[in-house]
């Protein structure tokens, strides 16, 4: 049987950092479970390599945009393999191979009715990559607060409205299509809003796939995207079955909407099959903040690999933070589930057990000794195929204490010196070498290297990963088997020095990969059309003063402020600065609105204007001030 499953595309406007890794390893650690369950299983990932965002990143970087991915698109190829991942497929959207196959989607869709030609007038945002339909010249983007930029232009439509109804009935009729339910939830509350139909095409850049029709239009990132799943296994089989559809798609819930509704949509029209199952999980977030290039807070991967190993950070991502759900990050507390867990735990029951066998056993397994476990191995089983990998993992924990307990009660120290109670030593000591085998082989997904370690250690010949679920039951730890080489595989680590050297390592990396990318200059907006006094004087920027200010429900980067300007009441102003700062730190200051903007709402609030921030590409904004006392009302001239 085939299980075909894959991670998101990552951009290539940065070098891979903690986000990629835990989505990637999350899919790794599928790919080994399905593995044990006895499927050919396929892994997909890949770089998305188009868009206006890498021409104007390759600029600022002094190189072409081909140079940069290039760059980027290894950098996550290096990550992959020093995190020790097994990936079976790497496509690019910058491969042939790949264009292809984008042009084939494009073409059937559009001799099926569903594209057509027009043009459009509007605000657009580049950070985003996302046209927003009822924004004004001026306004900031709904999703992450920046200034929108007008465009118009030539452009080839999808019809994603004639798929509203079809999207909707689709989801309800395959409830576990789209997990966890939540996700469900939103997507459908989104859908029926109704969709608008969708841009899938450019020809204000150059920098993407043209299309087959004529050569000044390229696509549009999400329609060149997301069909890269398909791409990477087009017209390829696996036991006589094709690998397309997708078992599973792994995506981050920001990229929900895409996968959910798009992708679904371009497969329907071209008459392709649906992939059949999508998992979104939630965010890892720093200081109760989401990681993200633009706060400048990513933690990057490798300086905790080459401290204390892949296995750590594998086991902390998916113990620590409960699949589907945001977790916090933290050196501190990875190093604190690392001694808990693996060393005093797993690390420790490897390390006595093997130990006694060699001291009592001249390193011979002894025993054997009856025991019923079926009800771990079931537990695990079915937290593992909901992606529950936590408590999957609480399971086997669970398991660990019972024999350390077990051989606690049993005593095997004071059996060794008793003539008569022998035999009863041999069953504890196969007891807790084959609780620790069957250990062994459930968390190798999840652990493979420590696993593969602990396994030889135990003088199993048969490979680790060649175990089955199905075939792991209990007595079958061969009595009269020689242990290997018996070394500790989880040292303790002392937190406060680990920590400090993670952070070094850390910073060392970051300059690696902004030298690597050729970060010499930040990339500016390129100045506006030029206006006349008549047209500045139309702009009424007046000095307010901030009375209160809150975060917005279930928007993340926005702020709703009552500022007063000398007004009879307070204006309400939407802000997107919620991500550079606080709602307390702002009462009292002084800023700069424009006063004289036509309202609009924004999640569902009536903004009054718009507060004045600057910001370069990809940073915080930065609130507009003034060095002198100055009045409320006044006006800047």
């Amino acid at each position: 049987m085939k299980y075909y499953l894959t991670t998101p595309i990552y951009y290539v406007n940065a070098a891979p950092h903690i986000g990629h890794a835990y989505t990637t390893i999350a899919a790794d650690t599928i790919s080994r479970f399905k593995t044990m369950q006895g499927y050919d299983v396929v892994l997909t990932t890949g770089t998305d390599e188009h868009g206006q965002k890498i021409e104007r990143s390759a600029e600022a970087a002094g190189k072409t945009p081909q140079e940069l991915t290039d760059i980027v698109s290894e950098e996550f190829r290096k990550q992959w393999e020093v995190l020790g991942l097994k990936i079976d497929r790497f496509q690019r959207t910058t491969s042939p191979q790949h264009a292809d196959v984008v042009r084939d989607l494009f073409t059937r869709c559009l001799e099926k009715g569903y594209i057509y030609k027009g043009s459009y007038t509007g605000q657009y945002c580049v950070s985003d990559e996302l046209y927003v339909n009822d924004a004004k010249p001026g306004d900031p983007c709904p999703e992450c607060g920046r200034i929108t930029e007008t465009v118009t232009e030539e452009n080839y439509f999808f019809k994603l409205s004639d798929f509203t109804e079809k999207i909707i009935q689709f989801h309800e009729a395959n409830p576990e299509f789209l997990q966890p339910d939540t996700r469900r939830n939103e997507v459908l509350a989104f859908l029926r809003q109704g969709l608008n139909d969708l841009s899938i095409s450019r020809t204000t850049i150059k920098w993407g796939i043209p299309l087959p029709v004529e050569g000044n239009h390229v696509f549009y990132v999400w329609f060149d995207a997301l069909t890269t799943y398909k791409s990477a296994v087009e017209g390829q089989q696996l036991d006589g079955e094709p690998l397309w559809p997708a078992d599973l798609h792994l995506i981050g819930k920001e990229i929900l909407r895409f996968h959910a509704i798009f992708w679904p949509a371009f497969l329907m029209a071209a008459e392709y099959p649906l992939p059949k199952r999508i998992y979104a999980h939630g965010w890892l977030l720093f200081e109760n903040e989401k990681m993200s290039k633009s706060k400048g807070n990513l933690v990057r991967a490798t300086p905790i690999v080459n401290l204390i190993g892949t296995d750590a950070l594998r086991y902390f991502l998916l113990r620590e933070v409960v699949f589907g759900k945001d977790g916090s990050f933290s050196y501190d507390a990875v190093i604190q589930r690392y001694n808990a867990d693996l060393a005093n735990g797993l690390g420790n029951l490897a390390s006595r057990t093997l130990a006694m066998i060699k001291q009592y056993r001249d390193g011979v397994i002894p025993g054997p000794a009856d025991y019923e476990i079926g009800e771990t191995i079931t537990r695990y089983v079915d937290a593992f195929e909901k992606f529950d990998f936590s408590h999957g993992l609480e399971v086997i924990w669970a398991f660990i204490s019972w024999a350390d307990g077990y051989i606690v009660e049993q005593a095997p120290w004071k059996l060794a010196k008793n003539p008569d109670a022998q035999k009863r030593l041999d069953e504890t000591l196969y007891t807790a070498a084959e609780t620790l085998r069957i250990v062994t082989a459930l968390v190798y997904p999840v652990i493979p290297q420590s696993a593969a370690k602990i396994w030889a250690q135990l003088g199993m010949t048969q490979p680790i990963e060649s175990v089955r679920l199905a075939d792991l039951k209990w007595g079958q730890l061969p009595v009269g088997q020689k242990i290997g080489e018996v070394t500790g595989i989880f040292p303790r680590l002392d937190l406060k020095t680990t920590v400090e050297k993670l952070w070094e390592l850390e910073a060392a990396e970051k300059e690696r990969q902004a030298a690597l990318l050729g970060k010499a200059k930040v990339p500016i907006q390129p100045i506006a059309e030029t206006i006349g006094i008549d047209d500045f004087g139309k702009v009424d920027l007046r000095v307010g003063m901030v009375k209160s200010a809150e975060a917005v429900k279930n928007a993340d980067k926005l702020l709703h402020l009552k500022i007063d300007i000398g007004e009879a009441q307070p204006r309400t102003i939407v802000a997107g600065i919620a991500k550079a700062y606080k709602p307390e730190d702002l009462i009292g200051r002084k800023v700069v609105i424009v006063a004289n903007l036509a309202p609009r709402k924004l999640k569902g609030i009536e903004s009054q204007g718009m507060i004045v921030a600057a910001s370069l590409e990809g940073g915080s904004p930065v609130l507009a001030g003034f060095l002198e006392n100055i009045e409320i009302g006044a006006r800047l001239k």
